[in-house]
Parts: C-alpha cells; sequence; structure tokens
C-alpha cells in the first residue's frame, strides 16, 4: 500500500461518515450509497472495500455496538462488489441509480435476516415488515440521489484520480 493510499482511505471513509451525519435529521435519506458507488468506480475496489471497514469501525465508535454491526460489515462491501462487477456493463448514471434504488429497497430485508439469526425468523419478519416504508424512501431517495449526483462527481473525481493515481485499478 502506497502512502498515498493511506492518507487517502481515511478521508473516503471521513467523507461518508460526515455525509451519514449531514443528513441524519432526513430519515432513510443519505448519501453513504452514492459515496460508496463512486469511490468504487473512481478509485477502485480494494480502497472502497478499506473505506467501508473503517466507515462501519467509526459508526460503531459514535453509536455503539448491537446487530446492526454485522450487517453493516456485510451490506457496504455487497454494495461496493456489485458496483464493481457491474461498472464496465453500465453506461450510464441510469444504471447507477437503479443498483442504488433496489438497494435501498432491500436494505431492511438484509438487516431482518441478521435480527433473524439473534432473535429468530418472526422477529426478522416483524422487524422487515415494520420498515417496509423506511425502505420505499430509502430506495426512492437512493435513485434519485444517485442520478443526480453520480456522473458530476464521478467526473470531478475522474479528474483528481488521473492527475494524483495515475490509472486505478
Amino acid at each position: 500500500m502506497r502512502a498515498r493510499d493511506i492518507a487517502l482511505i481515511p478521508l473516503l471513509s471521513a467523507s461518508i461518515t460526515v455525509g451519514k451525519l449531514a443528513l441524519s435529521f432526513i430519515p432513510n435519506v443519505e448519501i453513504v450509497t452514492l459515496l460508496f458507488m463512486v469511490y468504487t468506480v473512481s478509485f477502485g475496489i480494494k480502497r472502497s472495500l478499506l473505506a467501508s471497514v473503517i466507515f462501519v469501525t467509526v459508526e460503531i465508535l459514535i453509536h455503539g455496538f448491537s446487530t446492526w454491526v454485522l450487517g453493516y460489515y456485510f451490506v457496504w462491501p455487497v454494495l461496493i462488489i456489485v458496483t464493481w462487477l457491474l461498472k464496465d456493463k453500465l453506461k450510464s448514471e441510469f444504471g447507477y441509480a437503479a443498483i442504488a434504488g433496489i438497494f435501498g429497497f432491500l436494505f431492511g430485508a438484509f438487516f431482518a435476516v441478521f435480527e433473524s439469526f439473534f432473535y429468530g425468523w418472526a422477529h426478522g419478519f416483524a422487524y422487515w415488515l415494520r420498515g417496509i416504508l423506511f425502505d420505499v424512501v430509502h430506495g426512492a431517495s437512493n435513485y434519485i440521489i444517485v442520478l443526480l449526483l453520480f456522473k458530476p462527481l464521478s467526473r470531478i473525481l475522474k479528474a483528481q484520480v488521473e492527475r494524483f493515481f495515475g490509472v486505478v485499478s
């Protein structure tokens, strides 16, 4: 790992944390999904995965430890991997927005599975049902945010990545 990476990865994580906190007053509207997707396309899978581990660890320090931690350590890397695998197939921001929307719609279902491991399937199902409205808001807001901001952020970061890092793999 290069010195630039050692400086960059915590900055990526910090920007995700600050972005999440800045929008925390609006339930289930966040830019974490957008930032992970843009960072994956711009900086590569390895840097993004490391940033996700730091982000989740900082979230534990801010909010404490509970069952959600396992879900966070799982769900953000899944988003990063899906984005990385599909990045060559997606030709416009609409594809990324669709991934973000689906991700938001399924967010509660992911966590319901983890809740089920600890408290049983009935609890997990109730957890999911209780949060469906939040998942709808999450999916719709993810779609809109990524649709509007993915392309300009990617363009800005691409220029900076080429300037400071050369080609990113």
